[in-house]
């Protein structure tokens, strides 16, 4: 989050066009790389899961609802910050 009060900070943004009564542009995004824990991951590999050939559905689910929250949680805070310098968010 220093990144983005910094470029909040310090960034100047031209409009897209010389005539434009329109501010510049800002994205933010954030990526999230897969956990390395559920690669490959299946019930032969937990002890007493069963057969091999078998993925975890529930398991893979409840990891991606997990990086789900923490990236809405992450975006919720970066909102914030945009606020407090008056940023218009599209």
């Amino acid at each position: 989050m220093n990144a983005l009060r910094w470029a909040l900070e310090n960034l100047k943004l031209r409009s897209p066009t010389p005539d434009s009564t329109n501010a510049g542009s800002f994205i933010i995004f954030h990526v999230q790389s897969p956990p390395s824990i559920a690669t490959g991951l299946n019930p032969g590999s937990i002890p007493f899961g069963g057969p091999s050939d078998l993925e975890v559905p529930a398991f893979a689910a409840a990891i991606e609802a997990h990086q789900k929250r923490i990236t809405d949680s992450i975006l919720d805070h970066a909102l914030g910050i945009c606020s407090q310098f008056n940023v218009t968010l599209l």
